[in-house]
């Protein structure tokens, strides 16, 4: 159960009511996961009750083993609970099969990883488009649509370059622009700027945050950085697969 908030500074508390006006796109009720290899069980959730606002951008944080990654398997549907429930925009996923959970994210969420995940024979706008080309767009539209993310992003002028022709930052900022082709209503980020400097961090936490403001689309990030986590409007701490406090730093 969350406690009371650790930390809310004048302008988070502004963000905190202004969030609470907003619907609901995310809702975790009571979920468990438990991994079982062999005679081992290990439980990496232990009755998990979170809400996220339309529009917010929310950081799970915790120490190594804690959850939180798991926690955003579970929540967009990467991965199966043992039990409670995932409400996406009022969708119960669990109640979905497999192909309808696969459609599900393809149609409205994005997801951003540490290391990038990105086919290295295919250029930077090739890799962009692909979501949409698997998903049955038109290779036009869909060549329109990706060089249109990849200029949201700024890095439009190398569209043509394959990831091995690209700084860290950039590879990451093509990440990103694969995620938001589809122009989903959630982002999920998993330790994204783990792989970068402190200066291209930097660059990529101040993008998300743009595209957060002039979208309005939900992010939730999954980060081991304070420095990060203090980017987004609300903090979730975890530990031993529970939420136990939250903040608002923003």
């Amino acid at each position: 159960m969350v406690t009371a908030a650790s930390t809310t500074s004048q302008s988070g508390k502004q963000w905190q009511e202004r969030f609470a006006s907003l619907p609901v796109i995310i809702e975790t009720r009571e979920v468990v996961k438990t991994y079982r290899t062999d005679d081992v069980a290990l439980t990496a959730l232990r009755g998990v009750d979170l809400r996220v606002h339309k529009g917010e951008m929310v950081s799970i944080m915790g120490p190594s083993g804690c959850g939180k990654t798991t926690l955003l398997n579970c929540m967009s549907g990467l991965d199966e609970v043992d039990s409670g429930q995932i409400l996406i925009d009022g969708t119960d996923i669990s109640t979905l099969s497999d192909n309808q959970r696969t459609d599900f994210r393809a149609t409205s969420m994005g997801f951003v990883f540490q290391f990038y995940n990105l086919l290295p024979v295919l250029s930077a706008v090739e890799n962009v488009e692909l979501p949409l080309l698997v998903s049955g767009t038109k290779p036009s539209e869909a060549r329109e649509r990706a060089l249109a993310s990849l200029d949201v992003v700024g890095v439009k002028d190398w569209a043509r370059h394959r990831p091995a022709q690209l700084s860290g930052g950039q590879r990451q900022r093509v990440t990103i622009a694969r995620a938001l082709v589809n122009d989903p209503a959630i982002v999920w980020a998993d330790e994204p700027t783990g792989d970068l400097d402190s200066t291209n961090a930097a660059e990529i936490m101040a993008l998300m945050r743009d595209l957060n403001s002039r979208h309005s689309q939900t992010f939730v990030i999954v980060t081991h950085d304070p420095g990060v986590g203090s980017q987004a409007h609300r903090i979730v701490h975890m530990r031993d697969g529970q939420i136990v406090d939250e903040e608002f730093p923003s």
